[in-house]
């Protein structure tokens, strides 16, 4: 287990307290571990999520259009 010494204002202390007590975790530490494994859910990588291969496997089946040149299909014409 990795210790560190860290700087902290005062709104976050109180974020880490509020989480400590309403999880009825031990120490500050867990808390913090507590909301680190939150934050890598909620951020995790999409293509590992199961609802984006989902939404990816019923845009595959979508007809698709073949675009020559997208500049003048878009009136990109410069």
């Amino acid at each position: 287990m990795v210790q560190a010494l860290i700087e902290i204002d005062d709104n976050t202390n109180r974020v880490i307290n509020m989480v400590k007590a309403k999880y009825s975790l031990h120490d500050k530490s867990e808390a913090i571990e507590y909301i680190i494994e939150k934050y890598i859910e909620y951020e995790d990588e999409p293509e590992l999520r199961p609802e984006f291969i989902e939404k990816m496997m019923k845009i595959r089946k979508e007809k698709s259009i073949r675009v020559n040149d997208p500049k003048k299909r878009y009136g990109l014409d410069v």
